[in-house]
């Protein structure tokens, strides 16, 4: 089987469950808040992961150097730690939609950092791409709400969330740059079956160093009893249960699938489907119409993010 066309599939089918899990994060996230969602999600999924991965080595832990390590687990923590707390913050301040358009700029920080880690030299078209997306976004951003169903948002609340999306999108283009850093120094890995055991092993490295470092944040900020008090939230700890399996679970592992046999700009490309699969979700959920100005600055953004990684 072509690898490269099963990590192009399992990016594609990652953007469809990162939709999913963006809703129920959402969800979540008004329950319980961006905190506790990101604190249960990440631990709930690296239980799920942990499991997996000694059902199918008879390994506790993942094997790998102490190079493996340090790049995969530093792309959990910002990617997973501290980009996705980002997101989920987005999520409850300016909504589903926005936050998941504002992830398509995860995209350039993937370049950027591919540029550094990899040699990949931006040419003038990938700039162009930088460009188109970049108008796609702000497009979105600076509609006008009386114009779609979505809520008004003051001033405060808009900066407030944009740059929190945007912490989630640098986590995110980040953290997918050192993970195939870090999955590149594995050698030997051959076939599809060796393939989706390091992409396992990959993706629980992430969980626990991402699990490490936001569980700490949680007890030096003394958020503790937030967190405790969020298990008595049985509606939202659903939603959290239910998206730590779509997301993290099975979405992480395949983008990672993705990321180590696709090319990472491809590969982000790819993953950054979800602001076009996003509208006729919210749609159809809660009735939430978005002006055709939002439906074109969200298919312009990824039109940016194919001409900066495809062309």
């Amino acid at each position: 089987m072509d690898l490269y066309l099963v990590g192009a599939s399992a990016a594609v089918l990652t953007s469809a469950l990162w939709t999913i899990n963006a809703i129920l994060f959402t969800s979540a996230g008004k329950k319980i808040g961006a905190i506790s969602v990101n604190a249960w999600r990440i631990f709930l999924a690296a239980l799920l992961l942990w499991v997996t991965h000694l059902l199918i080595t008879g390994e506790v832990l993942p094997v790998g150097s102490s190079e493996q390590w340090f790049w995969i687990g530093l792309s959990g923590i910002i990617g997973l730690g501290i980009g996705d707390f980002g997101l989920f913050a987005s999520f409850v301040i300016i909504g589903t939609r926005r936050a998941v358009l504002m992830m398509s700029l995860s995209a350039i920080f993937a370049a950027i950092a591919a540029f550094f880690l990899f040699n990949e030299v931006l040419s003038i078209v990938a700039f162009m791409g930088i460009t188109i997306t970049l108008a796609g976004v702000i497009t979105v951003l600076l509609e006008d709400e009386t114009k779609s169903d979505e809520r008004k948002l003051t001033k405060n609340e808009k900066v407030k969330g944009i740059s929190f999306a945007l912490v989630g999108a640098i986590g995110q283009g980040l953290g997918l740059a050192f993970l195939k850093k870090g999955m590149l120094l594995y050698p030997n890995v051959v076939g599809l079956d060796d393939v989706m055991s390091l992409a396992i092993a990959s993706t629980l490295i992430r969980m626990i160093l991402g699990a490490l470092f936001v569980w700490a944040v949680i007890i030096l900020w003394g958020k503790l009893p937030e967190i405790k008090k969020a298990l008595k939230n049985g509606k939202g700890m659903k939603y959290v249960t239910i998206g730590a399996f779509i997301g993290p679970f099975v979405g992480v592992t395949l983008s990672t699938l993705a990321a180590y046999t696709v090319e990472v700009g491809v590969a982000q490309t790819l993953l950054s489907l979800m602001p076009v699969m996003i509208i006729p979700v919210v749609w159809y959920l809660f009735k939430q119409r978005t002006s055709w100005r939002g439906v074109v600055g969200a298919v312009v953004a990824v039109v940016g993010v194919a001409v900066l990684f495809l062309v």
